[in-house]
């Protein structure tokens, strides 16, 4: 018999939250009419570990690992594919008369019982994290019925509805081709990933997934299934499917897993056929701080100096997915108050702050960020920020608000701090502007952060090629830290990212060099004496202090220091 004690009972009993806690967790719940366990992991009272071990050890239900294991296709069948996705779960073996199912909620009594009625087998169930079922669903039941998409026409595909919520849609009623691409997207958004990248090659469809900065190989999917694909992600991005020859663009506002993302979409021809890349913004993200950013505290001091200034440029500058706009939010997060106007003006707008006045780019029309800044000069501002950088107008506009009165934050493609002034000047600014607008700049690289739960420390070998990067000697000892792996991690021995930063504030001594038009590393050389730390020493001592490994280190910072 299943278990009689309710899963909100056991948490309390076992002390990971209060009875305070599990009532606003149930009032949560019939707000959102989710599951108790996901609106306790959403909100924070506990882990997704926290429920498996609870279950495990309190009721004896057993714990599945999903991951890497082969299922036997007679024993996946046993199961409709509608109940598997209803009740998120996965029949993973037969002993005699008795099957075994990995479920989010093995306390599901209904779900129990259906399985029971559909496979004439006494069910007993486990338990297995919700992103190993749904990885493990799509492998085993995303592919069926995709025989029949390759002779869709594609004229078809524009009555799949003009909503869309993924949620709502991504049943095993609607059309394989709808299912496949919701399936990957909410995979995508539960994974985390920044990116999806849909690839065909010579004998399928290869779909990777970008997360925490590193590209994952996720599926495989049927070579001839591609053309419908990308004509159903071309109609959601209110793209044009006949055009198959030149590269688009499109965007589109989509529900997935009760969360409001925004896709950005490109298209790109390639030798095998279109491929397509997908960047999510999820709006439902929480919002930063500056203290939420990694920065060292005598540099986060060091970078909150500059902003209380009124007027002047701050940049934030570093390669492209380096979060350079995330620093900009948190930064107008931090400044913005009822007596201060502040005007952005973006590409896109990727979260609304709220209190300030945000404005997107829109070419086609004729507003791009010259045009933009031009006009939000003329609303008043007290702050302005301008999303990006790119040419000289935007940039002979940017510095002149600064000179006159206005704080204005931005950023640009540099490799360092002090690459940034010089970058500046190549864009045809002259060099007395640059020294009397510029106040600081801040460089900035992500690293991803070791797995807090399998996180071990070792030795660094004496032989080791890192010592040459760190500036160590070979007798020295020096402790560092890695994940081994596991499954809170996908076993990728990382999880999350975190920011390693240098901070240079424009010195008198920097101006006279930036008038003199000295290159960048003489302003480098200066930074350093006056106590600036490089991006590679704070990365250096994230990694001494276990919250990235050195890899990811050198991986980012190599070769940014002569």
């Amino acid at each position: 018999m299943p278990p009689k004690k309710r899963l909100g009972e056991l948490l309390v009993e076992s002390g990971l939250i209060t009875q305070a806690e599990l009532q606003e967790a149930l009032k949560l719940q019939k707000q959102t009419g989710d599951r108790l366990g996901r609106v306790l992991i959403s909100n924070g009272f506990v882990t997704e570990q926290d429920i498996i071990n609870v279950l495990e050890f309190q009721l004896g239900i057993s714990q599945v690992d999903l991951h890497g294991i082969a299922l036997v296709p007679e024993v996946i069948k046993m199961l409709p594919e509608r109940l598997v996705r209803r009740f998120k779960a996965l029949p993973v073996k037969r002993l005699g008369n008795t099957l075994t199912v990995a479920m989010v909620d093995p306390l599901n009594v209904l779900a129990i019982d259906d399985f029971r009625l559909a496979s004439g087998c006494e069910i007993e169930p486990a338990i297995s994290t919700e992103k190993e079922i749904d990885q493990a669903i799509q492998k085993y039941y995303g592919m069926q019925g995709f025989e029949g998409v390759a002779v869709l026409e594609e004229g078809a595909l524009l009555d799949l509805g003009e909503k869309f919520n993924l949620d709502a849609d991504s049943g095993p009623g609607g059309a394989p081709v709808v299912r496949v691409v919701n399936s990957t997207i909410q995979q995508a958004v539960q994974a985390r990933a920044s990116d999806i990248h849909l690839e065909p090659l010579g004998d399928r469809v290869r779909v990777r997934f970008r997360v925490d900065g590193i590209l994952r190989d996720m599926m495989s999917l049927p070579k001839g299934s591609h053309p419908s694909i990308i004509s159903r992600i071309k109609i959601m991005a209110d793209m044009d499917i006949a055009e198959k020859r030149l590269p688009q663009d499109g965007r589109v506002q989509i529900r997935a897993n009760n969360r409001q993302i925004d896709l950005r979409v490109s298209s790109m021809p390639t030798i095998y056929g279109e491929k397509a890349v997908i960047r999510i913004l999820d709006k439902s993200s929480r919002l930063v701080n500056l203290k939420d950013l990694g920065f060292a505290e005598t540099v986060l001091k060091r970078y909150q100096n500059l902003i209380r200034y009124t007027y002047g440029m701050i940049l934030v500058t570093g390669p492209t997915g380096s979060g350079k706009t995330t620093t900009l939010y948190a930064t107008l997060n931090e400044i913005s108050s009822i007596d201060k106007n502040i005007i952005t003006i973006e590409d896109p707008v990727e979260y609304v702050l709220e209190g300030i006045n945000q404005t997107q780019v829109h070419v086609k029309s004729g507003l791009t960020f010259a045009m933009g800044l031009r006009s939000i000069l003329r609303q008043d501002p007290d702050v302005i920020m301008v999303g990006e950088i790119r040419d000289a107008e935007t940039a002979e506009i940017a510095v002149r608000a600064a000179t006159t009165g206005h704080l204005v934050l931005s950023t640009l493609h540099t490799n360092d701090a002090t690459g940034a002034v010089t970058r500046l000047i190549d864009t045809g600014v002259e060099p007395f502007l640059v020294a009397s607008s510029v106040i600081g700049v801040v460089a900035q690289r992500l690293v991803r952060k070791i797995c807090p739960h399998c996180k071990i420390s070792y030795q660094l070998p004496s032989e080791s090629p890192h010592r040459a990067f760190m500036g160590a000697e070979a007798n020295t000892a020096i402790s560092l830290y890695k994940g081994q792996g596991c499954r809170q991690c996908d076993y990728a021995g990382y999880r999350g990212r975190l920011a390693i930063q240098e901070v240079l504030p424009v010195s008198a001594n920097l101006r006279s060099l930036i008038l003199a038009k000295a290159t960048s590393e003489e302003l480098k050389d200066q930074a350093v004496r006056e106590g600036m730390q490089t991006l590679k020493e704070d990365g250096i001592d994230k990694a001494l202090a276990g919250m990235t490994t050195i890899e990811e280190v050198i991986r980012v910072a190599y070769g940014e220091e002569v």
